[in-house]
């Protein structure tokens, strides 16, 4: 007889967002948390390495196949596939700017569902330059995403948006008004994409639920749950009607060396379609 875990496995895919905050630094801490959950997909953000010096072999050793878009030191986004479900990478970079060399964004193909991998920029100090870059790179994901929108294929934006959309997803949100995270324009950036049609799958799940992916290092966050949620998945109609569940795995935060997000996870009912567009790789 089958297990209940090893019968929902097969009827479920599990896909994850992790901002590991260094993948080589940190790498036996994710090895470690990769063995537990066991995602099917997992998008990781601020890898902070070239891409020469991504961990491919470790991951594979683990059973994970990967595509990465790396920088040295800072940013960089890569896509996880555990088994025989390979990335086929469709696009690196989002359009918009060719003269942004930032790595934060990467997309493939995944056992029928198109995954986009994003780390949008922090933005902080607001007002200024490092604010402006945010709010136009805001508006190139939004314009992107108006077009995976149309395709009928089941289509994920997840990553670290640095954003908390409303004053549920912060702790003590008076103490962050004037902050890049939680500063309107921002707000407003995030509800904008979600209004073409975007479902925030941990907020329809938990509507009322004070949830967080992040705590950070200083002034004892982590123990007092002083968290932000700013890890999101965003799902398009054709995927949202297959959401089962999703959570935040907030207990690696605690684990020694561990980054200052936690791993945030969904579950879908696993009966997608390969996608029907023409797979292509796209680098701008």
């Amino acid at each position: 007889m089958l297990s209940s875990d090893f019968r929902a496995s097969l009827w479920t895919m599990k896909i994850a967002t992790y901002n590991v905050n260094g993948v080589n630094g940190r790498l036996p801490v994710l090895l470690r948390w990769l063995k537990q959950a066991r995602p099917d997909v997992v998008c990781l953000q601020e890898l902070k390495a070239p891409q020469e010096k991504f961990p491919e072999q470790a991951l594979r050793e683990a059973g994970y196949g990967a595509i990465w878009h790396g920088q040295k030191s800072w940013n960089g986004v890569a896509i996880l596939a555990r088994g025989d479900a390979k990335p086929i990478e469709t696009r690196r970079g989002l359009p918009g700017d060719p003269q942004d060399l930032h790595s934060r964004y990467i997309e493939a193909a995944v056992r029928g569902v198109i995954v986009g991998c994003l780390y949008l920029p922090n933005g902080n100090p607001a007002p200024g330059p490092k604010f402006d870059y945010k709010l136009k790179w805001f508006d190139r994901l939004t314009k992107h995403a108006a077009k995976l929108q149309k395709s009928k294929d089941p289509v994920v934006l997840a990553g670290d948006y640095n954003v908390m959309p409303t004053e549920l997803d912060v702790y003590k949100p008076e103490n962050w008004v004037d902050d890049a995270l939680f500063r309107p324009e921002s707000r407003m950036a995030f509800h904008k994409l979600a209004k073409q049609g975007w479902t925030d799958a941990l907020r329809t799940l938990h509507p009322a639920e004070r949830i967080y992916t992040f705590w950070d290092y200083f002034r004892n966050a982590w123990p007092r749950n002083a968290g932000l949620r700013i890890d999101h998945f965003l799902l398009n109609p054709a995927v949202a009607k297959r959401l089962v569940s999703a959570g935040v795995d907030r207990e690696v935060r605690g684990w020694e060396k561990s980054s200052d997000h936690a791993p945030v996870w969904i579950e879908l009912k696993d009966q997608g379609r390969r996608p029907s567009t023409k797979l292509r790789k796209v680098t701008e």
